[in-house]
This record gives structure tokens, C-alpha cells and sequence, in this order.
């Protein structure tokens, strides 16, 4: 081969390998054009969707917003549970033997009824003492007789002080002697009266510890037992659990299509699923003020009577609210 030849080779090579090396940059430069015309497509459909949006009241145009559309409530309503309006635990407010439990797991007890009753022995003795002092009156009969006889003896001292029969003297000395009668029959009252105010201190011990029902409901659980030592505390063991049952406690969830239609004071109708039966009036008693963006939901509580305790607590139920607010 000659020199010719090889070189002829080389630049036919060199040749064949340019194209190649700029297949590359050709191709980007198409795909860059390509998205730069995307860009500008998508900017012109953005501003003739901005000039097509109705102007708001200063004349400017609003941006997209999301509208809920009223969704028609359920077949029978939006579901719903009834519990009971609040649950406690009852606790001792001081440390004392448990005398006497009159309820048990179960029991409908009544607002200020009876429930436990501790160790009070030396209240109730003290209380008794108190009581009798508070309506002793022989300190003051005699402290009132004293008073008595003093002022009739300064007025004798007077009368014979202006006969000049005694000094002077004879007759402040009479003077200050009623006038110290006088201050002992009032502070026999004072005594009268503080050993009234000790009574009701003394009753009041006794009374803290007679633990009551602070509202009318049911008996969830029995703790503890008689002759056991209740604690004092928060974090004590509780004698009892109780759940009030009336009112009873309407928990629903609504969607938002439906906030701003329900008012508290409204009234809703109830209706307990199966297998119980039964449909019953309830009060709206609170609206929440703010929506769970998650699930575009936010909750509503009623309230529902229960005087004879007949409504069971703890069961699902429909609701459907007044005026329809739940089909708009």
C-alpha cells in the first residue's frame, strides 16, 4: 500500500467518525427545542385559562378554587354512636378505711346518692361534742344574770352616792363590775357562736367522707372492697368507675358540604341500629370550628335525654337532622 493510499484511508476514517462524534449534541439540541416548545404551549393554555376566569369584585381574576358540592346523606342518615356524656373514677380525697360500698358493678345510681362510705368515727365524735356546744345556753343565762345584777347594784351605788351615803369611788367600782358582766355574757354568745361554725366544720369532715354521685348514670366497675384503705391522689386506685347516662352523648361526623347548615340548639333524629330498635329526639350541643383537611370531614355532638335510663349507651345509631340539612 502506498503513502498515498494510507493517507487517503485515514481522512476517509476521520471522516466516517465525525458524524458520530455529533449525533449527540444534534439530538439534545432536538429535545431541548422540543421541550421549550412544551413550555411554551403549557404557558399559553395557563393565560387563557387566567383571561377565562370570571373577574371577582375588584376586577381581578380569581385563581381556581376547590368547591364541595352538597353530597346527599346516606340511605338513613349519616352514622353516628351514643356514649355515655362522661365517665369518672371515684376516689377517696383522703386516706381512710372503706366502712360500707352500697353499690356494685351495674347499679343506676342518682345524683347525690350515696355510694361509699369511710371510716369516721372520730368525726362523728367530735361532731357530736360541737353540736351540743352549739346550743349550750347556761354560760350565757349566767353571764346575763351577773349583767343583770350589776346594773341594778350601780343603780343602788347611785342612789346612795346622791345621798352622800358612799364616795364616789363605791360607785365606779359598782360601774365597772356591770360592765365587765357585760362583756362576759358577750363572749359567752361568741362561744355559742363558734361552737356553731366548729359543727359545720366538724360536718363537713364527716360529710368527705361519704362519697356521692355526682350525676345521674351506672356503675362501669367495682375496684375496691370493704375494709381496704382508700388512697388519696390522682394516681390512687379508684373505688369506683361511673358513667353518666343522662344525658347521653351523640357523636357524628359529617362531610364538609354540610358546615354552616347546623346550628347549636337544633334538633336531630335518632335512630338506634340493630338489633335494638327505637328513635329518639337530640339537641345539636356543639358544631367544631375547624375541618379535618385530611378527610374534609368535621365533627358535630348531641345531646340526648335518657331520665328512665331506657337508651343503652355505647351503640351505633343514624341520624338525620331537622329541616333536611343532611339530604341538601
Amino acid at each position: 500500500m502506498t503513502l498515498h493510499s494510507m493517507i487517503s484511508l485515514k481522512a476517509a476514517a476521520a471522516r466516517g467518525r465525525q458524524p458520530r462524534t455529533l449525533a449527540a449534541p444534534r439530538a439534545q439540541r432536538r429535545h431541548g427545542a422540543i421541550g421549550a416548545s412544551a413550555l411554551l404551549l403549557l404557558g399559553l393554555g395557563a393565560a387563557q385559562a387566567v383571561r377565562a376566569a370570571p373577574p371577582t369584585a375588584s376586577g381581578a381574576a380569581s385563581p381556581p378554587a376547590m368547591a364541595a358540592a352538597a353530597a346527599p346523606a346516606p340511605a338513613g342518615g349519616f352514622a353516628c354512636l351514643i356514649e355515655p356524656f362522661q365517665r369518672i373514677e371515684l376516689r377517696s380525697g383522703l386516706e381512710a378505711r372503706i366502712d360500707a360500698i352500697h353499690v356494685d358493678r351495674g347499679s343506676e345510681v342518682k345524683k347525690g346518692q350515696v355510694l361509699v362510705e369511710l371510716d369516721s368515727g372520730a368525726e362523728r365524735a367530735a361532731l357530736e361534742g360541737a353540736r351540743y356546744r352549739a346550743v349550750m345556753d347556761g354560760a350565757i343565762r349566767s353571764a346575763d344574770s351577773r349583767s343583770q345584777a350589776a346594773k341594778q347594784k350601780l343603780a343602788r351605788r347611785e342612789e346612795l352616792v346622791r345621798e352622800k351615803y358612799i364616795s364616789a369611788q363605791d360607785r365606779d367600782d359598782a360601774r365597772l363590775e356591770m360592765q365587765v358582766a357585760e362583756a362576759d355574757a358577750a363572749e359567752a354568745r361568741d362561744n355559742r357562736r363558734l361552737a356553731q361554725i366548729e359543727q359545720r366544720r366538724l360536718g363537713e369532715l364527716v360529710e368527705q367522707r361519704r362519697l356521692r354521685s355526682p350525676f345521674q348514670g351506672v356503675v362501669t366497675e367495682r375496684l375496691q372492697h370493704v375494709g381496704e384503705v382508700a388512697q388519696a391522689g390522682e394516681s390512687a386506685r379508684p373505688i369506683l368507675k361511673l358513667a353518666q347516662t343522662h344525658p347521653l352523648r351523640v357523636e357524628v361526623i359529617l362531610p364538609v358540604a354540610l358546615y354552616g347548615q347546623l346550628r347549636k340548639g337544633g334538633t336531630a333524629r335518632v335512630e338506634v341500629e340493630r338489633p335494638l330498635t327505637g328513635s329518639y329526639t337530640a339537641t345539636v350541643a356543639v358544631v367544631d370550628r375547624v375541618v379535618d383537611s385530611a378527610s374534609g370531614t368535621f365533627g358535630v355532638r348531641l345531646e340526648l335525654p335518657n331520665p328512665e335510663g331506657s337508651i343503652p349507651a355505647g351503640v351505633k345509631c343514624r341520624v338525620q337532622f331537622a329541616g333536611d340539612a343532611s339530604a341538601r
